[in-house]
């Protein structure tokens, strides 16, 4: 799955192809996934320092940056009181049942729209088979350790859809754990993770996505990467019966490569109530640096809407046909993951 291609110079030119250190780093690492053998820590290191500069520099440019910035004037500030005072800077207007803070949002969203056009240079397809109202249930494959994809896809579909859908999105127990991450969470318009809270937005005629892989799905090691895991015991089935409401299998190819995943400690995180603690070709090895997601290229492909109007409550309740509706599904979305693959000339050049 994912074959890694060599770059071609001449295939696409434009302002993130002509950024030599953009380019120098995207070769580095198309060669390591070519030949992990060939892996150089100390040009990638330097490289990632280049490019991590000039990303601050970009990112300093925003009025909203600016003004986070000139709050952060403390001695050696701790990332939680960094995320403490970015909270506050924004004030908050009004929120709904969940904590969703459209003020907030739409002052943070030139960030976003950053990432999804400039840095992950997200191509979205098929937007059109999302309803312009309505209940909607998004089922899509999950990844790269930290999700961006639910983000990106909510931009996407902001964006670039006729009606500027909000999209809300079912975020994991762990994120609550950490104090204030939780927060931006609600605030950006992500739910705590439960069948109760997404039955709750359905009825109440929201657009919601969900990764039925779960941790298992960001938590795959690169060997493994497109390849969809078991899709839990027919939740997403039984929901979207419940409801009444249209599944859309969504497909999501470029997040597998921005942190990838060459082993996990699951020991190391418990204390810190984390489902794991990653290393990749850049974290630990590069600092904070490490964290930063490599600028691959994405694609986001929304297929068309499947209806469970023909499962009965009798059906529900019948484990056999909840399994077999839920595994119809993840070969749906597997094959779209395929489709993608087949269209893609290289992880960086898309």
């Amino acid at each position: 799955m994912g074959i890694v291609r060599p770059l071609n110079p001449q295939a696409k030119t434009g302002s993130f192809w002509d950024h030599r250190v953009l380019r120098e780093l995207a070769e580095e690492l198309e060669n390591y996934y070519r030949d992990p053998a060939s892996f150089k820590p100390d040009r990638l290191k330097e490289l990632a320092v280049t490019f991590a500069e000039e990303l601050m520099e970009v990112l300093g440019r925003g009025t909203i940056l600016e003004q986070i910035k000139s709050e952060f004037q403390t001695k050696a500030p701790t990332a939680w009181s960094i995320l403490r005072k970015a909270l506050k800077v924004i004030p908050s207007g009004e929120v709904d049942d969940f904590g969703l803070d459209r003020r907030f949002e739409l002052a943070i969203k030139p960030f976003f729209d950053f990432l999804f056009t400039q840095y992950f240079r997200v191509e979205v397809k098929g937007v059109e088979n999302i309803p312009t109202a309505g209940r909607a249930l998004l089922v899509s494959n999950h990844s790269g350790v930290l999700p961006y994809d639910a983000a990106m896809m909510k931009v996407g579909i902001f964006n670039e859809h006729s009606a500027q859908r909000e999209l809300r999105f079912l975020v994991d127990d762990f994120v609550f754990h950490f104090p204030f991450l939780g927060i931006l969470m609600n605030r950006i318009g992500g739910v705590r993770a439960c069948p109760e809270n997404a039955e709750r937005l359905l009825n109440s005629d929201e657009l919601i996505v969900v990764f039925p892989e779960g941790i298992k799905g960001i938590g795959k090691n690169f060997k493994d990467r497109y390849q969809l895991q078991r899709f839990g015991r027919g939740g997403v089935i039984r929901l979207a019966y419940k409801t009444r409401s249209p599944i859309i299998p969504c497909a999501v190819v470029g997040a597998e490569e921005i942190h990838p995943l060459l082993w996990k400690s699951t020991r190391l995180a418990r204390p810190l109530g984390l489902p794991f603690i990653p290393v990749t070709p850049t974290f630990p090895w590069l600092g904070p640096l490490g964290a930063i997601p490599l600028p691959t290229k994405w694609s986001i492909h929304f297929g068309a809407p499947l209806s469970y109007d023909h499962i009965s409550a009798r059906d529900l309740n019948e484990g056999i046909t909840v399994s077999r509706e839920t595994e119809k599904l993840r070969v749906v979305i597997q094959e779209m993951i395929k489709e993608a693959l087949k269209e893609r000339r290289s992880v960086f050049m898309g």
